[in-house]
């Protein structure tokens, strides 16, 4: 990830924090293979393992599952395979990177102190993303009772968090949350799992806080002018995010 010291988070938790609220993490892979592409990459939902949640470095254990006809999950069966004995383990690095709710063009015409006095001002588009990178374990053989265990915990974990974190089913009736017990047995063993134990996290918030304050609230009025959702959204993270970085810079005076 290309991380200008001005968009860049380092803190740990607020990068775990960040995973947690935006799950949904695209992994990504480059395995040598005559049958697969060598590229691959699939949409999932992610857990993440935290054994301390007070550390301030811990960088965790991604938890997913993917469906076994998918091609990827075919080719890494493959790799895991052809390296063996590799007790399931991927001899190449793989990445996930998770995307913040909210992007949005920026028009220039936002940059109310900068354009009107030097103009010199260009287009850009503000984002959030984090980036994680590890190596994987592949749990592939659906006869071996270690995969079916951690299958059935990631599948039981992954819907408890959806189903009351998500969907905010957490009792009574109809907020019932939907259980792994719901569903056929046989739903399993169309699954497969995957663990990255994380390496190396990188996030980036691309807020506009590397902007004087006219710009930055040149840019707040402009996607509040929007009158929708999304811009209010990236209205109020550049007004965090800049406020985040006045404090710094008030702690290092």
């Amino acid at each position: 990830m290309y991380l200008r010291a001005a968009h860049a988070e380092h803190s740990i938790p607020s990068l775990r924090n960040f995973i947690r609220q935006n799950p949904l993490g695209l992994l990504i892979t480059a395995l040598p293979s005559s049958n697969f592409p060598t590229i691959q990459c699939t949409h999932l939902p992610w857990l993440l393992d935290i054994n301390d949640e007070s550390s301030e470095t811990e960088l965790g254990i991604l938890c997913g599952h993917m469906a076994k006809p998918n091609p990827h999950c075919k080719a890494m069966s493959e790799a895991v395979q052809a390296s063996a004995p590799s007790n399931g383990r991927l001899m190449h690095e793989v990445s996930v990177i998770f995307n913040g709710p909210a992007h949005h063009y920026v028009t220039p015409k936002f940059y109310t102190e900068t354009k009107p006095s030097t103009g010199k001002v260009v287009p850009t588009w503000n984002y959030s993303a984090v980036q994680a990178y590890g190596m994987a374990t592949i749990f592939y053989d659906s006869k071996n009772p270690e995969t079916g265990d951690f299958l059935h915990k990631q599948i039981s974990d992954l819907s408890y968090h959806a189903e009351t974190s998500v969907m905010g089913y957490t009792g009574g009736d109809k907020l019932k949350p939907w259980g792994v017990t719901d569903a056929p047995e046989r739903y399993i063993d169309l699954l497969k799992k995957n663990i990255i134990d994380i390496t190396r996290l990188e996030g980036k918030y691309k807020m506009s806080q590397e902007l004087g304050q006219g710009d930055r609230e040149g840019v707040i009025k402009g996607f509040e002018a929007l009158h929708t959702d999304e811009g209010d959204k990236i209205a109020r993270t550049v007004e965090e995010r800049g406020a985040m970085k006045e404090a710094q810079a008030q702690a290092r005076a």
